[in-house]
């Protein structure tokens, strides 16, 4: 499952939100998303996790729940339109 993840820090990396999300099961991948010219956090990543349950787990334990000063937020992934 792909989970949604924002209201990030920009110092959070991709190392940060696998360690974190790894307390809830196994992390297939992990991405917070950067400006493409500063380098810098744009405030939100994705994670995939491949287990429903695991997944669920994460959005209901880490939902909420402070991060380096703020409250992020985590849902499922919402398939990209054009």
């Amino acid at each position: 499952m792909n989970l949604y993840v924002s209201n990030l820090m920009s110092q959070v990396t991709d190392e940060d939100l696998k360690k974190l999300f790894s307390t809830c099961g196994q992390v297939a991948s992990v991405k917070v998303i950067t400006d493409r010219y500063t380098g810098v956090s744009r405030g939100f990543g994705f994670v995939v996790m491949p287990l429903q349950s695991e997944a669920d787990k994460a959005i209901r334990e880490l939902d909420g729940r402070n991060v380096e000063g703020r409250n992020i937020s985590v849902a499922e992934a919402r398939q990209r339109t054009y």
